[in-house]
C-alpha cells in the first residue's frame, strides 16, 4: 500500500523534531561535560551507589577504546556521520515512523556531541561509570547513540511483525 505524500508543513514539523531532539541532546551533553570537568577534577563521586559512579577520563579513540589516539579521524568520522545524517533527513519525503524519527534525532544528537569533543579537544570526556559490572566510561552522547539503535531495532521489529521487511524508508 503506498503512502501519500505528506503536506510540506507535516514535514516541516518533524524535521523540526528530529533536530530539536539532536540539539536537546548535543545541550544536555555538552553541559554535562562541562560540569564533569569542573566537579570530578578532585576524583570519582557516587551517583547511585552500587549502580553509578561519576569518573572523569577522556577517550582519544572510540567506544571501548578502539582506535585509541585516532582523534583526527574519529573527528571525520563524525563530522561524516553529522552531514549524512542531515542529508538523509532533508531527502526524506514520507513522514518517517516514530521510532525511525527519534533514532535519527539521537543519532544526530550524539554523534555531533562527541564530534564536538574531537574537534575541540581531540578526545571525547567520559564520566558516567556502571559499577556493578566492569564497562567503559561513557557520556550522554553515547547514551544517545545507543538510544538511537534501540530506536532502530524496534522500527526494524515493527517492520517485519507488520510484514512490511521490504519497505524503502
Amino acid at each position: 500500500m503506498k503512502r501519500s505524500p505528506p503536506n510540506s508543513s507535516g514535514q516541516l514539523n518533524l524535521r523540526s523534531l528530529i533536530y530539536g531532539l539532536a540539539a536537546a541532546v548535543v545541550v544536555l551533553d555538552q553541559l554535562s561535560k562541562a560540569w564533569a570537568r569542573q566537579a570530578l577534577v578532585s576524583g570519582p563521586r557516587q551517583l547511585w551507589p552500587g549502580l553509578l559512579d561519576l569518573h572523569l577520563t577522556t577517550n582519544t579513540g572510540a567506544a571501548f577504546s578502539l582506535f585509541t589516539n585516532s582523534a583526527a579521524g574519529l573527528g571525520l568520522v563524525s563530522l561524516l556521520v553529522v552531514l549524512v545524517t542531515i542529508g538523509w533527513i532533508q531527502r526524506q519525503s514520507p513522514p518517517l515512523p516514530p521510532y525511525r524519527a527519534l533514532a535519527v534525532g539521537f543519532l544526530l544528537g550524539g554523534a555531533t556531541g562527541n564530534g564536538i569533543d574531537r574537534w575541540t579537544s581531540g578526545a571525547v570526556v567520559d564520566f558516567l561509570a556502571l559499577v556493578p559490572i566492569n564497562f567503559p566510561v561513557f557520556n550522554l552522547a553515547d547514551v544517545a547513540i545507543n538510544l538511537a539503535v534501540l530506536c532502530f531495532a524496534i522500527d526494524l521489529a515493527i517492520d517485519l511483525s507488520a510484514g512490511h521487511g521490504d519497505r524503502r524508508p
